[in-house]
Parts: structure tokens; sequence; C-alpha cells
């Protein structure tokens, strides 16, 4: 008798352990499920173009919906604000009330078919300094902060649980992207902890034919390692195409094959095709954006390139981006800046800009 309650307690024990080793595999089984990205149309195949937008920074969430709807997008471009003091620290960190509200959104979205690129979006000074201009004193230690207090929160808070379809692991750092060993070793940390795709946005640049420095620069970024690690290239597209207050879309096409900005006559089109040739990516136009004023097509990264309003232009911009880019290797666009339509969002598009990109794909 004593051996047949023991033989029995020995089965009961056996099975209570077998099955709690079960929930505990489930449990592992459901956060990996978690950790791979619902992709809808943005997948490794690129079957489909992506049409996304750019949400500003302080973009409220009706709104952000609104948009997505109006303009029929498929993809959203989800800003994580990253405070750094100013444009020579060294250290950088996550907003957690722009983490919370990026999840929030995420969350109201889910069952929409609405793909999701999260970006950490630098917040320099408050917002009063550009990323383009952005140099720290201490590189090593930017790379570190980058990688520890800025992607590692990003990808454990909200990439993962919430199943981005994309990160972007960096936007328009013009001085930091010479140290290709560090973004390579920065790709790679987000490779090893997220199963989503990856991307990197390089700044738009110009060449001249009067400028040999501008040619060697371009070389350059031709030759940088990191497209080699990501899925797709992006691009901050704010190439300057021409010195008129206003434009015809046949000019602004001839443009983007010879630009008249400052008699540039750079080949826009084809240097984005050599980007494309050199690292056999996808190229995706992570920023696309012009004002709503007059020489929108002058200077496209200032908002306030002139005081005078002029929507047509900016539609005229964005249709003649629509007919120049149509190459098998185009992968799409996402328009700055949506999400919030104040009076003083001068990227935000006009009612002529969305008929534009309503068309588009």
């Amino acid at each position: 008798m004593p051996e047949k309650k023991a033989k029995k307690w020995y089965l009961i024990i056996s099975a209570i352990v077998i099955l709690a080793a079960l929930v505990l595999a489930y449990g592992y089984y459901q956060r990996y499920r978690n950790s791979i990205p619902e992709n809808k149309t943005l997948n490794r195949e690129f079957k489909t173009k992506i049409k996304s937008g750019n949400l500003s920074v302080d973009y409220e969430i009706g709104q952000a919906i609104e948009d997505i709807d109006t303009l029929r997008l498929n993809t959203l471009n989800v800003p994580v604000e990253v405070d750094i003091s100013d444009l020579k620290d060294s250290t950088a960190s996550v907003n957690e009330a722009s983490i919370k509200k990026a999840k929030v959104l995420m969350e109201k979205l889910k069952g929409k078919g609405i793909n999701i690129i999260i970006e950490p979006y630098p917040w320099i000074s408050g917002g009063e300094a550009y990323e383009t201009a952005f140099n720290p004193e201490d590189v090593n230690s930017f790379f570190k902060s980058w990688r520890e207090d800025v992607l590692k929160v990003i990808l454990k808070q909200v990439a993962v649980p919430e199943r981005a379809d994309a990160v972007c692991i960096a936007s328009n750092f013009v001085n930091l992207e010479k140290y290709e060993a560090q973004w390579c070793e920065t790709a790679d940390y987000v490779r090893e902890n997220y199963s989503g795709l990856v991307t990197y946005k390089t700044n738009w640049w110009y060449t001249a034919g009067w400028n040999a420095e501008t040619k060697e620069s371009f070389h350059q970024k031709l030759q940088n390692k990191v497209f080699s690690k990501v899925d797709f290239i992006s691009i901050a597209d704010y190439f300057e195409l021409s010195d008129k207050p206003e434009n015809s879309v046949e000019d602004l096409k001839a443009d983007l094959y010879s630009s008249t900005a400052e008699n540039r006559k750079q080949n826009i089109i084809d240097e984005i095709s050599q980007l494309h040739d050199q690292w056999k990516k996808p190229i995706f136009f992570g920023e696309l954006g012009f004002p709503r004023r007059d020489y929108a097509a002058m200077h496209p990264w200032d908002p306030s390139p002139s005081q005078v309003e002029n929507g047509s232009e900016q539609a005229r911009c964005f249709e003649a981006y629509r007919q120049a880019f149509t190459q098998d290797w185009f992968l799409g666009f996402s328009v700055f800046s949506i999400g919030n339509r104040a009076a003083d969002k001068n990227y935000y598009p006009s009612s002529e800009s969305v008929e534009v990109i309503k068309g588009w794909f």
C-alpha cells in the first residue's frame, strides 16, 4: 500500500511539473509570437508600395486617424520624442509621455490594416534646434546612449510589444553619418532584439558640376555600409529643385533630372538610382514634404520660404514626384507632416495636395 500511495503521488507531482512546464512554454511562445510584427502590406517581399504619413511630434490622435482615412494611407510613421539638451550633448533620453501616446495611438489602429514605422525623433533644445546640425562632443558616448537609452527603450516598450512593422534606427544625423562602423553596430543591435524591418533615414544632399566637394560627398554616401544593414533605405527628401516662386509640373519633373536651383544641374533621380544600384535595396522617401508657400521647390526643408501661401504650388511638387518616380526600386513615400493642422503647420497638405496624395498608388 505505501508503495502504491508513493507511486500515486509521484504521478500527481509529475503531472503538475509537466503542466507547469507547458504553461511556461506557452508563455514564452506568446512572448515570441508577439515580438513578430503583424505584417500587413509592409514585409520583406515588398509587393505593395508604402503610402505613409509622418506625424508631427505634437500630433493629435484623432486628427492622425482622420488623416489616414482622408489621404488613403496604408502606413503611419509614428515618432517617439527623444530629448537632447543641445547640439553638443552626448546623451539622449526617450520622452515617456511620447511613449505612452504612441502606444495609445497604435492600440486604436489595431485591426485597421495600417502598417507602423517607429522613428526615434530627435527633439533638441526643446525643438528649437535641428538634428541636421547635431554634433555631439563625445561621439562614443552618444552612440552608447542612443543604443541603450533610446533604441533599447523604444524596442522594449513600443516596437516589440505593439508589434510595429518597422523601426527607423536614426534620421538626418548629417554630422554623424560618417561613423559607419557605429551605425552598423547599431543596426545589428536592433536586429538582435527585434524581428521586424529595419531602416535608416539619410538626409537629402546636393551635387553641382561646379563644386567637386559635393561630388565627393555624394560618393562617400554611396559607399556607406550602413545601407547594407537595412531592409530598405529611407531618404528625407527635401531636394532643392527650382529658384522660382511657382513652377509647372513639367518644369518640376525636368528639375528632378537636372535641377535649376542655383544652376546645379543635379540629376536627382539618377543619384537616387545609384544608391539603389549600390546596395540593391528599395528606396523609400521617409519624408516627402513641401511648405504651402511660394518657393516651396526652392527650399523644401524650410517651413517658411515665403509669407505667400500657395497650396497649389505644394500640390504641383507632389504631382511632379508622383509622375517621376515610377521605378521598380521606388518603395513609396511618407507625407511630411500630418496629425496636426494648426495654422502654423505649413507642411500640412493643402486641399489641392490632398487630391494628389489620395490618387497616388
